[in-house]
């Protein structure tokens, strides 16, 4: 199994996943993320799970400039990836989203303008390559935006499109991408949030991202009873909707 790299080294599910891919073989994996020299605890994880190199980068994922080089270093270090992993991501505050013009838009950035940069980056460069896999974490969220959490539904509604035209776009060049929608996920990002109906943990959500690449799936829900959920919930009436909770 090639290099496995983790945009996001931080994020409980990227870190799932990759600590997962490496029990499955994978014996490079690279950790990006802000701080990227503070992240031993997660180095020693996927050690332990049997990795041989783990490497840690400086990864700024707003810093739109700034990450095709980041990539390029990678690639040079350690070859062609065979699997990246996007991972990275704020939830924010909708009620102060909803009077602070900069945090909104903070939200929007992070979860959609630089994932949008960063897929377009690994799609030219896996397309050159004729081949890998890239992992998309999309959102319920995003599948119908809810009163309760617009600013970051919105952002997941446009990565989820775009992840969708680019799974469209890829078809015959040999890579492959994933998305992945789950519910509520309990983690650090939810800390002090009342947990949904139907919520997971990140071990739930890498399980089934790991389950979904070994079957060579295009798109899993976490879990998978939120799919036939949803199928009746985009079509509620907007008067029931606009009243749904998070």
């Amino acid at each position: 199994m090639g290099p496995v790299l983790i945009l996001g080294g931080r994020s409980e599910i990227g870190l799932a996943v990759a600590v997962r891919l490496a029990r499955q073989g994978a014996r490079t994996v690279v950790l990006a993320a802000r701080r990227g020299a503070d992240l031993d605890a997660e180095e020693a994880a996927v050690r332990a799970a049997g990795a041989t190199t783990v490497a840690r980068v400086e990864f700024d994922a707003d810093d739109l400039a700034g990450q095709r080089a980041v990539l390029d270093g990678i690639v040079a270090e350690h070859g062609p990836i065979e699997t990246a992993v996007v991972a990275f991501g704020i939830l924010g505050s909708q009620k102060r989203a909803e009077a602070d013009v900069e945090h909104a838009v903070a939200v929007v950035h992070t979860d959609y303008v630089a994932q949008v940069a960063v897929l377009t980056h690994l799609a030219a460069m896996f397309r050159e390559w004729g081949r890998g896999t890239i992992v998309v974490y999309s959102s319920v969220a995003g599948v119908r935006v809810r009163r309760a959490n617009y600013v970051y539904g919105s952002a997941k509604a446009g990565l989820d499109g775009f992840a969708c035209g680019l799974t469209d776009a890829l078809a015959g060049s040999g890579v492959r991408l994933l998305l992945v929608r789950p519910g509520f996920v309990i983690g650090r990002m939810t800390e002090g949030m009342s947990p949904a109906p139907f919520s997971s943990t990140p071990d739930q959500v890498a399980d089934a991202t790991v389950r979904a690449l070994g079957k060579g799936r295009q798109v899993v829900w976490v879990p998978g009873a939120l799919r036939p959920i949803f199928a009746v919930m985009k079509v509620l009436p907007r008067a029931i909707w606009r009243r749904m909770p998070r």
